[in-house]
């Protein structure tokens, strides 16, 4: 029989978790199966989850299909009610080995169709971390899961639970036998990042698990961190910032809107001064600091003069990767009760965040011409420099080393060397 197909969509950290699943899934022996990781963050996504597992099925006619993840978590008897579907599995149950070897012995449907359990009584991360998942010059380590806030527009909260995190020790383990392993470079992850610790002994914070890192793991090379809520960040990652360099330069930020009171109707807990602030002070500690941003286009109530707001908010905080999300309601959250913006309007508003980042990363390719960067090399022929910007190079070089390379040229938002 067949190994088992794996189809991942949404966040990085699902694709982490698919890793893990793999890995459970051949230790069960489980065979002729395919496994859809679902994402919840928007409706367009469950959607699109919809479509693909009809598809899958069209592909993989006589395999077992199990749906899981987010919108498996959130909304189970969606898919349990779809012909194509024979198994649907929570977001806790999909990282227990009791789950896989159930799915492996029993192809005689006596295993309960739908098992997802209530995902906020779960109070610790689920033990599967791994060992070198990503690229072969990058790894990426889970270290928090589940989120403690309900931002109006957010179902995630509901397919992921309460944060809980990854004690230090634990982390910091995992990120020696990836050193070890050869890795160069490795990336935080987590749903909330910087409510790191807070159901640890102590409460330490995200900047404390920095500094601990960098301190007990000396060989390696680059430590990043992905997607940061920037009003929680504290005293220990600030400074950091202005003293590691093996702390990448680049930052993306949870920002969402630009207009505080949109901010305050999606119930963040920053104003856009705040952001402005932030974005200022790391850049001030480390001027070769680079932004990547989330901000929604069209969130319900929001007016044209609201709207620029988000769209000045992009100079003001000389944010350069923009993640621009069109908004679309979620059922079950807050804002879709709220009155909502024209379709029309929110594609458009959207499109023209989008030029702007495209501006941003521009003049971000034009300054680095002539320039020096260390570049980890993702394949012969294309890296990242510090600040996460994508590197052609003209002579191949090893995969998963730090080159150091003079930058000739770019063109499309890439950096030639």
């Amino acid at each position: 029989m067949n190994a088992p197909v794996f189809s991942t969509m949404g966040c990085r950290l699902n694709a982490y978790e698919t890793e893990a699943m793999k890995e459970l899934a051949e230790a069960a022996g489980l065979r002729n199966a395919v496994i859809v990781n679902t994402c919840a963050v928007t409706a367009e996504a469950v959607r699109k989850a919809r479509q693909d597992i009809r598809k899958l099925r069209r592909t993989h006619p006589d395999a077992r299909l199990i749906v899981t993840g987010c919108a498996a978590q959130t909304e189970p008897e969606t898919f349990a009610q779809m012909e194509e579907v024979d198994a649907v599995i929570g977001n806790t149950e999909k990282m227990q080995n009791s789950t896989w070897q159930g799915l492996a012995t029993d192809f005689i449907g006596q295993t309960e169709a739908v098992q997802v359990d209530d995902i906020m009584s779960v109070t610790e991360t689920a033990g599967h971390l791994i060992d070198g998942f990503g690229t072969r010059s990058r790894a990426y380590v889970q270290v928090q899961n589940g989120c403690d806030h309900r931002c109006t527009f957010c179902i995630i909260p509901y397919g992921r639970g309460n944060s809980r995190s990854v004690p230090a020790g634990v982390v910091v383990d995992q990120i020696k036998r990836l050193v070890d392993k050869g890795y160069n470079e490795v990336v935080l992850t987590g749903v909330d990042l910087t409510s790191w610790g807070a159901d640890l002994p102590a409460e330490p914070k995200l900047g404390d698990l920095v500094m601990r890192i960098l301190r007990l793991v000396p060989d390696l090379q680059r430590l990043r961190i992905s997607s940061i809520d920037s009003i929680e960040v504290d005293e220990n990652l600030m400074q950091a910032i202005a003293t590691e360099p093996r702390l990448m330069p680049h930052l993306h930020l949870s920002l969402q809107h630009g207009d505080d009171l949109i901010l305050k109707r999606m119930k963040r807990r920053h104003l856009r001064d705040d952001a402005i602030r932030f974005s200022q002070e790391a850049r001030k500690l480390r001027p070769d600091m680079t932004f990547g941003a989330d901000i929604i286009a069209g969130f319900p109530t929001e007016t044209e003069a609201m709207f620029e707001n988000s769209l000045a908010l992009v100079k003001e905080c000389d944010l350069t990767w923009l993640h621009v999300f069109p908004y679309s309601p979620r059922p079950g959250t807050p804002a879709a009760r709220m009155p909502a913006v024209e379709g029309k309007a929110i594609k458009e508003r959207a499109a023209r965040l989008r030029a702007a980042g495209t501006t941003q990363v521009e003049q971000h390719v034009t300054a680095q011409l002539g320039r020096s960067h260390k570049i980890l090399m993702e394949a012969p022929h294309m890296g990242r420099t510090e600040q996460f910007c994508e590197v052609r190079v003209s002579e191949p070089q090893p995969t998963g080393q730090i080159v150091d390379l003079t930058i000739t040229g770019g063109r499309d938002n890439v950096l030639l060397a």
